[in-house]
């Protein structure tokens, strides 16, 4: 199959730089052609402020719990729920616990990592 990609790229989030975007939010982030992914790791009452952006987000929690306003409507994420985020609505999130998250963006951040 020429021109075709046989294998898939691997990626070793370990291996990946930690960046600290916002007080107690410790990521780490690639992308691929068309969504960006962050690995955080997160203290408990840290915040992400009220914001939007064009791209739709999706939060699942692997450790921990967040608290999060979309569009005004509290909701809960942990291990087992998890939060999408439409493309330009209002969100808010809050640490309740420690925890860890994935968070994906479609399509990609380039400007993330």
């Amino acid at each position: 199959m020429e021109g075709r990609r046989t294998t898939l790229p691997i990626v070793d989030t370990a291996a990946l730089k930690v960046i600290e975007r916002l007080p107690g939010w410790r990521g780490r982030y690639f992308h691929s052609a068309t969504m960006t992914f962050a690995h955080y790791e997160f203290a408990r009452e840290a915040t992400i402020h009220e914001h939007f952006h064009p791209e739709e987000e999706v939060y699942e929690v692997i450790e921990g719990e967040l608290e999060i306003i979309i569009d005004g409507l509290v909701h809960a994420a942990r291990p087992g729920l998890v939060a999408i985020v439409p493309a330009n609505v209002r969100h808010f999130v809050r640490a309740l616990t420690d925890g860890r998250v994935i968070v994906i963006d479609h399509p990609a951040r380039p400007d993330f990592g």
